[in-house]
């Protein structure tokens, strides 16, 4: 499995990449996490707003910062 961030360095960006990195660590899950903040590969994914979350090239959050327990059930945990 795979979980990229898309997002700026801006501070729901960097929040979202805490969240989903804490939620993997938790989890036990042996996950690669990755922040992408190349605004044309983040349009490649057609993501207008971030930070968004893609987990095996599906985005499944856009614009906010993703709860712990949205996080464990994409990762199925």
């Amino acid at each position: 499995m795979d979980i990229k961030i898309l997002g700026t360095e801006c501070f729901k960006c960097n929040q979202a990449e805490k969240v989903v990195k804490e939620t993997v660590s938790e989890a036990g899950a042996n996950i690669s996490v990755e922040k992408i903040t190349d605004i044309m590969k983040i349009a490649e994914y057609g993501v207008l707003t971030t930070p968004a979350v893609v987990i095996d090239g599906e985005v499944k959050s856009v614009g906010k910062i993703p709860e712990k327990k949205d996080i464990l059930k994409w990762i199925g945990k």
